[in-house]
């Protein structure tokens, strides 16, 4: 059993349909033999190689005596192309007219269905536990659209499969066309046990081509059975529709002999016996299966190329012709024309039929391209080398100190310019190879009319080099030159347009749909010949029915700057020899980092912390600031963080050390699924300051686990890779789909720029990243590299990113501010003094906490002590003065006593009126001295009465004023 569930038998092509004898033949085109009632057929290889034939009733038990079994052909017999075996006489035979054969080989080049012995197998690699995602893909599978075969557009994992036993070492071979990087191709080979053969990276995973472009993949087989996959998988993790696989012309070679002849299909011929291949009807005409010549189509009826019937031609309408404009005359005019499409399908002189629109009036011709002038029969020419012009006035000599601008400048469309071309290509077919893909149109240049609306309209613009002006020439930056182009799509069905490097498999961008004019810019960093390619294709969907006519692209203008041998439009000033050299005057390369100063146009160096526009240098404003806490390289051409810098805060500096977090750092985010359950992971490798503003960040698009990524292996796995700041790598893991390995795609930049902290941008201007460093001294020193929760993807509009790094290393440098001292009790004559951080404690290394100290110290303060000693004071005196006044409250207490007793010795009570209260009266002392003493004098009074003195005199009141002396 194999993989999926499904077994396989060893295959071998037909032995025979049968065995012939002489006679007429009942098909025509075929050799002169007819149908007996048995067959032949060889039994299988013995040890030694040798076989038997034998003969094979087609009905058992019908006939008797059959031919007694002969040796057969050796198993390694083969006939050679155009052959085949002829079982009764094991004779290799002519194939006749109408047919062909590969000899020892098979061909499948025919796809109105999958031919008998294909499977398509669609499968999911993460079933659930139900099969919903399986039954998920039963409708997907590799579809016959009549020359080729295409594949699934969608997330399953569709694999057509094909089973073959070859005789001998043989290969197969295939046509096909993999334009998009977003699905997932790959070719390998099984024998019976379902073992994989060994195959080498490049014969496994096939390279992608160019929009259009059909490519040939070849592997080796051995003999035996060998079961051949080709496996699709998309990935729409950005919600964009794949462009699909497409196969045609598969052919295996090996089988060691076929005993027919295969017939051509529907409208293709062979018409010499012993063919190996036949060839389409040319257009207006078609043949029959088997064919050996092609019939022309009616007056009334039209076919294209390989068509096996004629159409009825329709009535024209205005989709059947396009306007152009005409090449400038001798007088330096123009005029709109209108033709029809070739080939011409429709009739005009029909009811309902529309004709071809007037020619419009004559009118002025454009101007001159930038960098060429006009000649007296109004053809432009481009300007000598050293010379200029804008397109409308003659050719001048640049001035002293100048030297002239080289590039292309197009934006007048009279004529193609001799370095473009156009050119129509269909997928299926050839029915618009000889149109025009584009047509120029006065003020722009837009996509022509094609041959259906699944044509790739293409344009291309050879540059044979790029060569910095000599002001440039010491520059150390990356930048040769830059190509710009206004352009404007007007859609209503899936139109694309794509923008691409001729050499390279990568679409450089592409646009879907209607857009706005806008302008488009991509920077060369390579000195290399290179053609760029602009294909327009109004839907991807195959069809020969043309309804989108009026969709179209519209180009307004092309500029290539510092083009080797180009043209001048003007001149520029550059740096100059001083007037003691032997060619003052002349013009020299300013070094690395240094601009032309407007003054003297002598090269002067960059400002400290400046960096130098890649594509200017006069004058001292083209020295860029950089960003803040970041610096300029030594050359000036970069700016960049080397992993330090300095912050003022609140009158305070701040000093930071990011160097533990120069390293590249990865952040795995995920998982994530699509809308089938495909499991994919996003990849962020940051680069975060050091290098010397090199872009260490490296995200691959490959076939391998970039986790396991070998330096040293063979670097034909890696079909793309980008270098960033930051970038980002859409992971398939090996358990998501079924891989033996993971996969990496969708490779992009979000940061090729530093521009300092807090930096952030636009989506008009391209991705943009934001990198926040919190300071977390309970981290590492790498610390934890996130995403905000709220976008689990790092971004929340697909164009500006956010990245949190909490670490330690984000911390600013220690200093005397970040610690305070606490003093101990003075213990034995001796204090301590510790010093402590301050709570929380947001810095790292810098300085360190000083030493615990100590000092002699006094156990009891002077200030403590006389404190001390004052309090003492003043409690004895408040206690001495509380018992003065209670004794002698006491003393005043006795003598009243005495004095009530001795006034009533028989026990009587002094009459009322001198003790009580009459009605009315307020109460009133009872004592009252006779003067106020004060303090002095009570002192004085306190010191008598120690020295013996009992006489106190007091005053008594009475409501007689009667008074009571007493000594």
């Amino acid at each position: 059993m194999c993989t999926g569930g499904w077994s396989w038998s060893a295959w071998s092509p037909p032995i025979s349909l049968g065995s012939w004898r002489r006679g007429q033949s009942s098909r025509p085109g075929w050799s002169n033999w007819e149908w007996t009632d048995y067959y032949y057929e060889y039994t299988e290889c013995d040890s030694v190689g040798s076989r038997w034939r034998v003969a094979i009733p087609r009905i058992l038990g019908t006939c008797s005596a059959l031919p007694t079994p002969t040796r057969g052909t050796d198993c390694s017999f083969s006939c050679a192309a155009g052959e085949f075996l002829e079982m009764s006489a094991q004779q290799c035979t002519t194939c006749a007219a109408g047919s062909y054969s590969l000899g020892s080989g098979v061909r499948f080049d025919q796809w109105d269905t999958i031919p008998a012995g294909f499977t398509s197998l669609a499968t999911y690699m993460d079933p659930g536990p139900s099969g919903e995602e399986s039954q998920a893909c039963n409708s997907s599978s590799w579809t016959p659209q009549g020359v080729y075969l295409e594949s699934s557009r969608d997330e399953c994992t569709v694999s057509l499969v094909y089973a073959v036993h070859l005789e001998q070492q043989g290969s197969v071979s295939f046509s096909y066309q993999y334009p998009d990087n977003n699905i997932f191709f790959e070719f390998y080979v099984q024998n019976e046990q379902c073992q994989e053969m060994a195959q080498t990276d490049d014969q496994k995973w096939i390279k992608l081509t160019t929009n259009g472009e059909w490519d040939t993949h070849t592997v080796n087989l051995k003999s035996g059975t060998n079961i051949l996959y080709w496996r699709t998988t998309g990935i729409l993790v950005g919600g964009k529709m794949v462009k699909p696989v497409l196969l045609r012309n598969i052919q295996i070679e090996g089988v060691a002999y076929t005993s027919e002849c295969f017939p051509c299909r529907p409208g293709w011929f062979s018409s010499s016996p012993g063919s190996s291949s036949c060839q389409p009807c040319p257009r207006n005409t078609s043949s029959h299966k088997g064919a050996a010549s092609c019939t022309p189509c009616p007056d009334t009826q039209y076919s294209h190329e390989g068509w096996s019937q004629c159409k009825e031609r329709p009535p024209c309408s205005e989709k059947d012709y396009f306007q152009i404009h005409t090449a400038c005359d001798s007088e330096g005019k123009t005029q709109v024309m209108y033709r029809w499409v070739e080939p011409r399908i429709c009739e005009e002189n029909v009811t309902g039929a529309v004709a071809l629109p007037p020619t419009g009036e004559r009118e002025a011709c454009p101007p001159c391209n930038p960098g060429y002038y006009n000649t007296d029969d109004s053809t432009c020419f481009p300007c000598p080398p050293g010379t200029h012009s804008d397109g409308t006035s003659v050719c001048e000599e640049c001035p002293a100190g100048t030297e002239p601008v080289l590039g292309y400048e197009y934006k007048w469309w009279n004529v193609l310019p001799s370095n473009m071309k156009t050119s129509c290509f269909n997928v299926g077919n050839s029915k618009c190879d000889d149109m025009n893909g584009w047509e120029v149109a006065g003020d722009h240049i837009r996509s022509g009319a094609g041959g259906s609306d699944n044509d790739y309209l293409i344009l291309n613009l050879h540059v044979p080099g790029f060569k910095l002006p000599t002001s440039l020439a010491g520059m150390t930056g990356t930048e040769f030159g830059r190509i710009t182009f206004v352009f404007e799509t007007i859609c209503s069905a899936d139109c694309e347009l794509y923008f691409m490097m001729v050499k390279s498999t990568t679409v450089v961008e592409s646009w879907e749909g209607s857009k706005e004019r806008q302008s488009y810019t991509h920077i060369m960093t390579r000195n290399a010949s290179v053609s760029y390619t602009w294909a327009f294709q109004r839907t991807n969907q195959a069809q020969d029915v043309r309804r989108y006519i009026s969709d179209v692209v519209i180009l307004y203008s092309v500029s290539v700057t510092n083009v080797q041998d180009g043209v001048a439009s003007a001149c520029r000033a550059c740096a100059l020899l001083s007037q003691s050299s032997q060619r003052p005057g002349s013009c020299i390369p300013c070094p690395a980092g240094f601009y032309i100063d407007r003054d003297t146009n002598r090269c002067q160096e960059c400002p400290p912390n400046t960096y130098l526009s890649g594509h200017h240098t006069y004058g001292e404003d083209a020295c860029l600031p950089c960003g803040p806490g970041s610096k300029s390289n030594k050359e000036h051409s970069r700016c960049y963080s080397d992993c330090s810098f300095s912050q003022t805060e609140h009158n305070r500096t701040l000093t930071f050390d990011l160097s533990s977090l120069s390293p590249v750092a990865s952040l795995t985010i995920g998982p994530s699924f699509t809308s089938k359950g495909t499991k994919y992971l996003h990849v962020f490798n940051v680069s975060l300051c050091g290098h010397q503003g090199k872009m260490a960040a490296v995200c691959t698009d490959n076939v391998t686990d970039i986790a396991n990524k070998d330096m040293g292996s063979d670097s034909t796995q890696f079909v793309n890779s980008v270098d960033s700041f930051i970038c980002q790598s859409t992971i398939i893991p090996a358990d998501g789909r079924g891989f033996r390995m993971a996969l990496a795609s969708q490779s992009i930049s979000l940061a090729d720029t530093f521009l300092g902290e807090m930096a952030t941008g636009s989506c008009q201007r391209g991705r943009s990243a934001v990198m926040t460093i919190r300071c977390n001294p309970e981290k590492t020193d790498r610390g934890k590299l996130t995403v905000p929760s709220a976008c689990p993807a790092g971004t929340c509009d697909g164009c500006t990113f956010h990245f949190l790094w909490e670490s330690g290393s984000a911390c600013p440098r220690c200093t005397q501010d970040d610690y305070h001292q606490i003093e101990g009790a003075c213990k034995g004559g001796v204090q301590e003094t510790l010093s402590v951080w301050n709570e929380p404690k947001l810095c790292i290394k810098g300085i360190s906490l000083t030493a615990k100290s100590s000092a002699p110290c006094e156990a009891i303060a002077l200030w403590l002590k006389v404190g001390v000693g004052g309090g003492a004071f003043l409690a004895v005196l408040l206690v001495s003065l509380t018992c003065y006044f209670w004794k002698k409250n006491k003393r005043l207490e006795y003598k009243y006593s005495r004095l009530v007793m001795s006034a009533n010795k028989e026990c009587e009570l002094p009459v009322a009126d001198s003790c009580a209260l009459a009605e009315g009266e307020e109460p009133e002392d009872d004592v009252v001295y006779s003067h106020k003493p004060s303090l002095l004098g009570k002192l004085r009074a306190i010191a008598n009465k120690r020295e013996g003195d009992s006489s106190e005199s007091v005053q008594l009141k009475s409501s007689q004023s009667e008074r009571w002396v007493w000594g």
